[in-house]
């Protein structure tokens, strides 16, 4: 008779001790550790493994190019990395009510010529059905339900069916009636993420994962899946906003900087082709404090507005706080600006807001921060033609940038007329006649180009 064994698993990174404690010593959560039962069989003798196994030198192995399947969702394809890998596994996270069963949905409907089976653990058929009205895909005949949460039922079922495309939601209410450990538990959730794995490759069928997030934002269950799935996209988005974006944060098959931006109305998500155009379709003119910065996204430029308040502090200690934007860098911003420019800022409040629910991350935009501080602090406007792109070194001086080309074009494109870059940028550019480009070398001499 095999050996029964028990082992404790915490539910929140994966940390496998022999008994039950009450703090985690690896992540140092509370009351994180739930029973795992196995039981110990013989092990195989090697001489039988063995043969299930085979050598390949490196210059046999077939390298022949994978027709991908486009979605029909330019957005989804962009993050992707042109379309699904066929046999690839991925994995879907994001917050509560931000939209991920809708994505998966409109996902399943795009596919018009593949058979898309979708499995749901925590929704009725009838629900389901009903959702497919609200997107106006009722009648679509490619997509087919299983309501059902036992990884044994949905093996055997997708054994005998074999679809094109499988949308699995989600993960954690998968579980294997053989294990103790309850549905959402790290062994279930660590072996129902297997068993779909090794059922994609095999088969090579595409697999899409939906997966629960944590208060911290990080996608529940073990790392372990995380490291199993071949790509790994966050949906996110502010509630406040009707705005999504679909990130890579893992892509075997593609680059981990491309985002897709769709918007939520009531029939849906709608794709954004110009997201550009939205975020500075309610910029106002003439206010002091606002800027245009171009960032990139990928291969993708983007016009976003940046916003700043400087107001004299009712308090001991200023506020410092920012939205869309790292706050330690915009600690460095302001003193930059009190050590180079000779700004007196201590006895300020500074508020940095990017609008439209976007955040930053990176350093191209500190010149169009920088910019709008100064712009609120002297209640003077910038000139609403002007776009600032360039990083901001701890001695003042503008820094060089990547992509520089895709952003001149783009604030082109959208009608401005002045363009602050960083010198060394120049060389790089083919200067056109539509739009003036201004190289500066330090930011106090930026300053003076967009604040007259």
């Amino acid at each position: 008779m095999p050996k029964t064994l028990s082992k404790f698993t915490c539910q929140n990174c994966g940390y496998v001790s022999p008994r039950w404690t009450g703090k985690c010593s690896n992540c140092n959560e509370w009351n994180t550790f739930v029973e795992e039962i196995t039981s110990s069989s013989q092990k195989k003798s090697s001489h039988h493994l063995k043969e299930t196994a085979n050598i390949v030198s490196l210059d046999k192995v077939d390298v022949e190019e994978t027709e991908r399947i486009k979605t029909n969702i330019e957005e989804f394809d962009r993050v992707l990395g042109g379309g699904i890998v066929p046999g690839s596994v991925i994995l879907v996270g994001g917050d509560p009510g931000i939209g991920k069963s809708t994505l998966m949905m409109q996902f399943a409907g795009a596919l018009k010529e593949e058979t898309v089976l979708y499995i749901t653990g925590e929704e009725s058929l009838k629900q389901v059905r009903l959702r497919s009205e609200r997107l106006g895909m009722s009648s679509m005949k490619n997509i087919f339900l299983l309501a059902e949460t036992n990884m044994e039922i949905i093996s055997a079922l997708l054994n005998e069916h074999l679809p094109r495309v499988v949308v699995v939601d989600s993960i954690q209410t998968m579980y294997y009636s053989q294990m103790e450990s309850p549905a959402g538990s790290v062994g279930q959730v660590r072996e129902s993420t297997a068993a779909f794995t090794k059922f994609a490759k095999n088969n090579n069928i595409p697999v899409f994962l939906v997966g629960h997030v944590t208060k911290e934002g990080l996608i529940a269950g073990p790392k372990v899946i995380e490291h199993i799935v071949d790509t790994v996209l966050q949906f996110e988005g502010d509630n406040h906003y009707s705005y999504r974006i679909l990130r890579a944060m893992k892509n075997r098959f593609g680059s981990t900087n491309e985002i897709g931006i769709f918007e939520m109305r009531d029939v849906g998500l709608r794709e954004v082709k110009n997201p550009s155009e939205v975020f500075l379709s309610e910029r106002k003119f003439g206010n002091a404090g606002s800027a245009v910065v171009a960032t990139i996204e990928g291969t993708r430029p983007i016009l976003v507005e940046v916003q700043a308040l400087v107001t004299s502090t009712s308090y001991n200690i200023p506020q410092r706080n920012a939205t869309g934007f790292d706050l330690r860098r915009l600690a460095m911003l302001l003193a930059v600006l009190e050590k180079r420019v000779g700004l007196k800022l201590g006895t300020y409040d500074v508020f940095v807001n990017v609008a439209g629910g976007i955040r930053i991350d990176e350093p191209a935009s500190d010149l169009g921060i920088a910019s709008s501080i100064v712009s609120s602090l002297r209640d003077k406007a910038i000139d609403a033609q002007s776009v600032a792109i360039g990083e901001v070194g701890l001695g003042g001086e503008i820094r060089t940038v990547s992509q520089i080309e895709r952003r001149v074009q783009e604030a082109a494109k959208l009608g401005f007329k002045k363009i602050i870059v960083p010198k060394n940028n120049l060389k790089e550019l083919r200067l056109s006649g539509e739009v003036e480009v201004i190289g500066v070398e330090g930011v106090e001499t930026a300053i003076k180009e967009l604040i007259n």
